[in-house]
C-alpha cells in the first residue's frame, strides 16, 4: 500500500525529478522509483518464502515443483528492472528480459501448473496422466519462450541475425499454447469425475482456449520479422496484447478464484449461473474488441506504413473501431461486476447439483 501510495504521488506531481533514488524512470511498465522496486522485492521474498515453506512442508509434486520454478523465475526476472543503461538499445534489450519473459516465459509455467492443478481437482484423471502433460508443455514453453525474446529486437539496433532468430522461434510459441488447450479439453474427455463447480470448469476451458488464439495464433499473426515490419506498434499489436493478458493472466485468475472462494467462503454450492454468464460476457466483448482492433490495425497498416499517410491523420479515420472497441469494454466491464457479485453475494444454487461427487 505504502509502494502503491509513493508511485502515484510520485507520477502524479512529477517529485523528486532525476533523483536517483525518489525519482520515476521513465521506462513503460518499469517506471517505478527504485524505492518502491525496492519494496517490491522485498514483498515478493516475503511472499516466496511463505509459499516454499508451505510446499516443502507438505507433498510435493510436479505441479507444485513448477508453480514455485515459476514463481522464483519471476522474481528473479524482476532483478533486470533496476539495471537501467545509457544506451538506448541496451535498455531495450534488459528490459524485455523482464517484459517479454514475464508474459512468455515464466509465467507459462505459472499458467501450466495452476490448469493442471484445477484438471485434477474437476475431471479426476490420474495425477501421472496431467504431471505428463505438464511437463510437455513447460519444456516447450521454456525452449520456444527464451529465444523467442528476438522478435522484440528486430528494429531495437540488434545485430540482423536477431530477426531470424526470433522469426523461427517466436513461431514455434505457439506450440504450448496449443499444448495447453488440447490438454484441458482432453482431460475433461477423459474425466472420471462430475465435479459440481462447472463454473470453474468453464473458465479454465475458456482461459486455455483464449490463451491459444490470443498469444498463439495472434502473436504469430504478426511476428514473422517481414510481417512485423509493416505491423509493429499498430493496433494489429493491441489486438493480440488484449486477448493473451485475457486469456493467460485474467482467465486462469479467474479459473482458481471461481473454484476456491465457495469452499474459502462456506457457500459451496453457490450460484453458478451469474458466474457463467460473465464468462460468456466478458469472454464474448473481448473477442469482439480482439476482432474489432485486428481490421483497424490492418486498414492503419496500409494507410500509414505503405500509403506513408501521417499518423494522426489515420487514427482520425478509425474512430469507427475505437467507438466498437469501447462498446466491447463496457461490456467486459459489466462482466467482470457481474463475476464480483457471484462470488461474494449468492448463497444459494439454481442449478441441479450433481449427487456422484463431494466439491473439493
Amino acid at each position: 500500500m505504502l509502494g502503491t501510495a509513493g508511485v502515484v504521488v510520485t507520477y502524479s506531481f512529477n517529485l523528486f525529478e532525476g533523483n536517483f533514488l525518489l525519482g520515476r524512470e521513465g521506462r513503460e511498465f518499469l517506471e517505478q522509483p527504485r524505492w518502491v522496486k525496492a519494496g517490491i522485492v522485498v514483498a515478493a521474498l516475503i511472499f516466496l518464502f511463505n509459499v516454499s515453506m508451505t510446499v516443502l512442508k507438505g507433498k510435493k509434486s510436479a505441479i507444485t515443483n513448477i508453480l514455485l520454478l515459476g514463481l522464483w523465475g519471476l522474481a528473479l526476472l524482476f532483478l533486470f528492472a533496476f539495471y537501467n543503461p545509457g544506451n538506448l538499445a541496451l535498455d531495450k534489450q534488459y528490459w524485455w528480459f523482464v517484459v517479454h519473459l514475464w508474459v512468455e516465459g515464466v509465467w507459462e509455467l505459472i499458467m501450466a501448473s495452476i490448469l493442471a492443478y484445477l484438471m485434477l481437482k474437476l475431471t479426476g484423471v490420474d495425477r501421472e496422466v496431467v504431471e505428463k502433460w505438464l511437463y510437455v508443455i513447460v519444456a516447450t514453453a521454456l525452449f520456444s519462450g527464451i529465444l523467442g525474446t528476438g522478435h522484440h529486437y528486430y528494429w531495437i539496433g540488434t545485430p540482423g541475425y536477431w530477426q531470424w532468430l526470433g522469426s523461427v522461434f517466436s513461431s514455434l510459441e505457439v506450440i504450448p499454447f496449443f499444448a495447453m488447450m488440447a490438454f484441458a479439453f482432453v482431460m475433461v474427455w477423459k474425466g472420471r469425475r462430475d465435479h459440481p463447480n462447472k463454473a470453474a470448469l468453464l473458465w479454465s476451458l475458456g482461459c486455455a482456449t483464449l490463451a491459444f488464439f490470443g498469444a498463439g495464433v495472434w502473436g504469430f499473426l504478426h511476428t514473422l520479422h517481414g510481417v512485423n515490419f509493416y505491423t509493429h506498434g499498430t493496433q494489429i499489436t493491441a489486438a493480440h496484447g488484449h486477448l493473451a493478458f485475457y486469456g493467460a493472466y485474467v482467465c486462469v485468475n479467474l479459473a482458481i478464484i471461481t473454484y476456491a472462494m465457495p469452499v474459502l467462503l462456506g457457500r459451496d454450492p453457490y450460484n453458478q449461473v451469474l458466474n457463467m454468464a460473465s464468462f460468456w460476457l466478458m469472454s464474448s466483448g473481448m473477442v469482439f474488441m480482439t476482432v474489432t482492433l485486428t481490421f483497424a490495425g490492418a486498414l492503419q497498416t496500409h494507410l500509414q506504413r505503405v500509403n506513408g499517410e501521417a499518423f494522426m491523420g489515420v487514427q482520425d479515420q478509425l474512430w469507427i473501431f475505437f467507438v466498437m472497441r469501447f462498446g466491447a469494454g463496457a461490456a467486459v466491464v459489466i462482466g467482470a461486476l457481474l463475476f464480483i457479485y457471484s462470488i461474494l453475494v449468492p448463497r444459494r444454487e439454481v442449478i441441479a447439483r450433481g449427487s456422484s461427487m463431494p466439491a473439493e
